[in-house]
């Protein structure tokens, strides 16, 4: 799966379209109910999670923190949620593009399998490399023993012969890195699909207007969705958070469809900067934002 994270789709509205194909989709593309049982040895749900890439850190800005999704969220019942492909623009386009697979219950236990196989528990140790403003890559992995987290900084970013990582440390973060790719080439084949949210959240800056060096200010669009700035995450920062569901989302992408993520959007008469972040399975609201920083 490859992707230019952050900078949206070309089509990103598409990104939020209804994904009834979703439940009809089989193992890999084909036509076939979504499995309902949960990968033998996991105590996750019918549709809970079971395995989970993500970053944490980095050099990037509040709201990109507060609004970063993982890279790869696999259920228990086949699902497979990703960020698609990307292109580099700028500005990119407001919504981001996130697509649904769906995999065969064999492939989750795999999945899981050699998530354990490749180091993923808690306590790992890989090591500190010398690499600084880098992402830290988390795994989590869920099995009959609980949920097991490892964490990797640098991981794609550091060298192989990098002083500050023992071999057994290389060793580990190659075999880590190796898994990852594998997933991703899973979730990047045939048959994926918008991934259309229940939940979608804003999270919500001051409009700032662009310094002398960069393009002028972009055409403003009144909000349609409940009043910004919404609930403080950062009040330091001015960092706030909202969540629009039922008619109040559909008039949201119906407005963000033309626009970017440089749109001023006018709300109680002053201008906002969004990032739009869809909640995932198991998230609720703002405060699952503020904890995935």
């Amino acid at each position: 799966m490859t992707t230019l994270r952050g900078l949206g789709a070309v089509a990103a509205a598409a990104t939020f379209l209804l994904i009834s194909a979703c439940a009809q989709a089989g193992t890999d593309g084909g036509a076939g109910a979504a499995p309902s049982s949960s990968p033998p040895g996991s105590p996750a749900g019918a549709d809970g999670l079971v395995l989970r890439v993500s970053h944490s850190g980095g050099f990037v800005g509040p709201d990109a923190l507060a609004g970063r999704l993982p890279d790869l969220s696999v259920y228990a019942d086949g699902r497979m949620i990703f960020e698609g492909p990307v292109t580099a623009i700028y500005p990119g386009p407001a919504l981001p593009n996130v697509q649904v697979r769906m995999i065969s219950p064999q492939q989750v236990r795999d999945l899981v399998e050699r998530a354990v196989a490749a180091g993923v528990r808690s306590g790992a140790d890989l090591g500190q490399p010398g690499v600084a403003d880098a992402t830290t890559t988390e795994v989590t992995v869920v099995t009959a023993a609980g949920e097991q987290t490892v964490a990797a900084n640098a991981l794609r970013e550091a060298r192989d012969d990098d002083p500050q990582l023992t071999p057994a440390q290389r060793q580990a973060r190659a075999k880590l890195q190796g898994f990852i790719d594998q997933a991703d080439k899973l979730a990047a084949g045939p048959g994926a699909q918008p991934y259309k949210p229940e939940v979608l959240a804003a999270i919500v800056t001051p409009w700032v207007e662009p310094g002398d060096d960069l393009p002028g200010r972009p055409a403003g669009k009144e909000w349609p969705g409940p009043a910004l700035p919404g609930e403080p995450l950062t009040p330091a920062l001015k960092l706030s958070c909202v969540t629009a569901t039922g008619d109040q989302l559909d008039a949201i992408l119906a407005a963000a469809k033309d626009a970017t993520a440089r749109t001023p959007w006018i709300s109680g008469g002053n201008g906002w900067t969004v990032r739009f972040r869809p909640l995932l399975p198991g998230e609720t609201g703002c405060a699952d934002l503020k904890a995935a920083r």
